[in-house]
């Protein structure tokens, strides 16, 4: 896989992009700011470290991961009730895991794939 090239993983670091910066305009609630800040920014970094280092898989599971944790950050934050930053913490969160398991999908596959033709000669 060549470098800067996965479209997946700069969804990742554009939804983590996202979060961080939507906390300048929702109302906060509970730890919305602190969690959409962390969760975004290391997101953007996980991001950032899959483009230059495509072949690191435990990034991009840790990639997916964080996604997951900003998902369900509004219940741990207690700030579900906060539609603005609850919203924006789900959908980047969801954006995050989907594209993550778009990346995970087809190495698992190649790598089955691979097995199999191993196994045939």
């Amino acid at each position: 896989m060549k470098k800067w090239t996965r479209w997946q993983d700069w969804t990742a670091l554009a939804a983590g992009l996202v979060a961080a910066l939507a906390t300048t305009w929702v109302t906060p609630a509970g730890a919305s700011v602190a969690l959409m800040l962390i969760f975004g920014i290391l997101l953007i970094v996980s991001g950032i470290l899959n483009l230059a280092m495509p072949d690191l898989r435990w990034m991009q599971w840790a990639q997916g991961v964080l996604g997951a944790l900003l998902f369900i950050s509004p219940w741990i934050g207690v700030y579900a009730t906060a539609m603005g930053a609850a919203w924006f913490s789900w959908i980047c969160g969801i954006v995050a895991v989907a594209v993550t398991a778009m990346t995970l999908a087809p190495t698992a596959s190649s790598r089955s794939h691979h097995g199999d033709v191993a196994h045939a000669h």
